[in-house]
């Protein structure tokens, strides 16, 4: 996919990574150090992270032929691609994570067992994979932006 109706895909596509990756980040972390929440969100979580998993793939390649379209790209461009491509991985972790939640609510649901441990590797993984997702995409972003509008200061 390169254009939707005329504008370039990316453009449009990574607006959705821009929100979903950040809000998948922060209810995993959310739902892993909340039971509560775990209890309500788990499944909205699992669904989102998959969209997102699917949307990120599609955004770099229709990222990858807006650059293809460059004659000379700059070097803050180059970054941004390169930067763009870590996304995937991103996006993969946090799908992880969204499993290994609902694995863990499921099991919670079954029996009262308490899963201290299970349950901490999970917050600390779910509190490693977001906050340096978030921080990806801010990176990303930053780097797509400068490469468009200039360096803002």
């Amino acid at each position: 996919m390169t254009t939707i109706s005329g504008m370039p895909a990316h453009v449009l596509l990574v607006h959705a990574i821009v929100v979903l990756a950040p809000l998948v980040a922060l209810l995993e972390i959310l739902c892993a150090v909340w039971p509560a929440a775990r209890r309500r969100f788990v499944w909205l979580v699992l669904a989102l992270a998959a969209i997102t998993t699917v949307l990120t793939p599609l955004t770099t390649s229709a990222g990858d032929w807006l650059y293809s379209q460059q004659q000379q790209p700059t070097d803050i461009l180059i970054t941004h691609a390169n930067r763009g491509q870590w996304m995937i991985a991103y996006s993969v972790a946090l799908l992880v994570v969204a499993i290994a939640l609902a694995v863990l609510h499921r099991l919670e649901s079954r029996s009262d067992k308490r899963r201290t441990i299970t349950t901490a590797i999970v917050a600390i993984v779910a509190l490693v994979v977001g906050v340096s997702s978030i921080v990806a995409v801010v990176r990303i972003g930053d780097a797509g932006s400068e490469a468009v509008w200039g360096r803002q200061t």
